[in-house]
């Protein structure tokens, strides 16, 4: 996916619309390792930008997905349920989280773009 914008907590996000398809990043995962579970939100429900929205456990250590948006959860990826390994293979791709039908896109302008947020990860090794 092109045009995604990321979050220094490492959640990217994809605009299509007023819809948000949201995951990790591929720096991310790779910090994480191999992932093992995830719990997602439930579809119906409200988020804000910065909540804690999905849980995710590696071999290595479990963390928080936070929505970069505020919105209502319309799609979440069922597939994560029984493969988590999918956000390792592909995590902007297959290994999407999450839909969010925002209330506000310019939620986004907030976000870092790609060489932004490439300048950002450069910065924490």
């Amino acid at each position: 996916m092109s045009n995604l914008k990321y979050t220094t907590d490492h959640e990217w996000a994809h605009l299509e619309g007023d819809v948000v398809t949201v995951g990790i990043t591929d720096y991310a995962q790779d910090q994480l390792g191999e992932l093992v579970y995830v719990e997602l939100p439930q579809s119906g429900s409200e988020v804000s930008a910065g909540q804690e929205v999905a849980v995710i456990e590696s071999v290595k250590a479990a963390g928080d997905v936070k929505s970069p948006v505020n919105g209502t959860v319309i799609e979440i990826n069922q597939v994560l349920n029984d493969e988590p390994e999918k956000v390792n293979e592909d995590p902007t791709g297959a290994g999407w989280f999450y839909r969010v039908r925002v209330t506000s896109p310019s939620d986004l302008d907030e976000m870092m773009d790609e060489s932004a947020y490439q300048a950002y990860i450069a910065t924490l090794d």
